[in-house]
């Protein structure tokens, strides 16, 4: 589970120049959080661990302790700790002094009580529930990202970045292959620093929207395929600064503009990596169609790791390919769930309902612990939908926050899936951002109603 020393020497042979290096570990809101190191601090790291305080993974999006979440006063904010893993020890080439990453976790014991809340453990635990029952889950993700400048424009808002030609990008080419070219410099950088990294980062398009990019990750093993994803944003959103750019991952940060998704693509393998879901039909396996039938069962009840924060609502909207029912489809971008074309061999469900501001470890911990519920339970997801999945939908996704907040601490299944620890800590640090986000009176309000009201 965690790495062994050796792998620290080694680095520490073949990086003479490395100086320090950034510990960190993913909160439940996907902020990487921790400390930074010195070379000669890292091999005691990998002996013994790294003590970090509980409140650490119990903070708000904004980093401010959440008291409800039993990991502040009821526990003296004490030291956890947590132990580096495997493969993450990576140099930062875009960093000014010489620098590397360590992403760690807590420790199952030693990190208590701490525990309960890293994401990481919550993947891990959905994945070991199907390797049980002789099933390894596979997973890729696509993520969406906007490139922006670090100025902002005259009147404080944030505008596209400056391509090659020293102008912004104003229309919208979708697919555009000038797009592309005009950040070649950048996407350079990005492509070597995945490379430095063992991030398997493949296709690159533009998007629905100026200086909009998605960039396809490789698939592997869940638990794998998670930390690549966590790190490659990272890497993006450093290698985007040095270029003088802002890599965002709102999920929607203009409301004239496409949202930002990320897609996260499933299958399940046996024991000797055959894909269970390979079938000449189209519409996959009928094991394709029970964890079909489970995350349309629970989409509701775990909308809330799929769309974490306020904004993330504002990505629902007809026509616009994000999803707004519990629907799912053949070959078809107008549904939640999406059983992409393509060989047989390489049958699959494309997961289409998180934003880009999701955090994936328990994106991918939610759609796991569904597949496995729809696969004991043998559920029927029913017909699939044919033609225009928004004009045909009779229920829909509830798009604002405090219904998904509802509906995910109502949920039995949630409380089974995910455990009460990490139920009581979520909840309290999202009922927290949730209070202090409607407390703040914001421009739109002045607009609405100063002088009408």
């Amino acid at each position: 589970m965690f790495a062994n020393e050796v792998e620290a020497r080694l680095f520490l042979q073949e990086q003479p120049d490395i100086e320090l290096f950034e510990l960190f570990i993913l909160d439940a809101s996907g902020v990487p959080r921790g400390k930074l190191l010195h070379r000669e601090e890292l091999l005691d790291t990998y002996r013994s661990g790294r003590p970090l305080p509980s409140t650490m993974l119990g903070l708000t999006l904004q980093g401010e302790d959440v008291e409800g979440s039993g990991l502040v006063w009821d526990v003296g904010d004490i030291d956890c700790r947590a132990y580096p893993l495997p493969g993450s020890l990576v140099p930062l080439p875009w960093r000014q002094i010489p620098t590397a990453a360590l992403q760690v976790s807590m420790h199952p014991v030693e990190g208590m009580p701490a525990t309960v809340a890293d994401p990481r453990h919550l993947l891990a635990g959905a994945i070991q529930r199907l390797e049980a029952i002789g099933l390894h889950p596979v997973m890729a993700c696509e993520l969406e990202f906007y490139l922006l400048d670090q100025q902002r424009d005259g009147q404080g808002r944030p505008q596209p970045a400056l391509d090659a030609d020293g102008g912004r990008p104003r229309a919208t080419q979708v697919y555009g292959l000038r797009e592309l070219e005009q950040i070649e410099p950048f996407l350079a950088d990005l492509y070597s620093a995945c490379r430095l990294q063992g991030i398997p980062a493949r296709t690159a398009i533009s998007e629905y929207a100026p200086g909009q990019v998605e960039i396809t990750l490789e698939h592997g093993p869940a638990l794998q395929a998670m930390d690549q994803a966590v790190r490659y944003k990272r890497l993006v959103r450093g290698v985007a600064h040095r270029h003088g750019m802002q890599a965002c991952f709102m999920a929607k940060p203009f409301g004239h503009l496409a949202g930002t998704g990320m897609h996260m693509h499933v299958s399940l393998a046996d024991d000797r990596g055959r894909n269970l879901f390979a079938s000449e039909d189209k519409a996959g396996t009928p094991l394709l169609g029970q964890a079909v039938g489970g995350m349309l069962e629970h989409l509701l009840d775990s909308l809330l790791l799929f769309c974490p924060n306020a904004n993330s609502y504002r990505r629902f909207q007809a026509n616009s390919y994000a999803p707004l029912a519990p629907t799912w489809g053949v070959d078809n971008r107008t549904v939640s769930l999406r059983v992409p074309g393509g060989p047989a061999s390489s049958r699959h469900i494309e997961h289409r309902v998180c934003g880009a501001d999701a955090n994936p470890y328990l994106a991918a911990a939610a759609i796991l612990a569904a597949i496995e519920d729809g696969i004991r339970r043998q559920l029927d997801p029913g017909a699939p939908v044919q033609g225009n999945g928004y004009a045909q939908a009779t229920t829909f996704l509830p798009t604002d926050w405090l219904s998904a907040l509802n509906a995910f601490e109502a949920s039995p299944w949630v409380r089974e899936a995910f455990g009460d620890g990490f139920r009581r800590v979520y909840l309290a640090v999202k009922r927290a951002e949730y209070r202090q986000f409607m407390a703040e009176v914001s421009e739109q309000d002045w607009r609405w109603y100063l002088t009408q009201a």
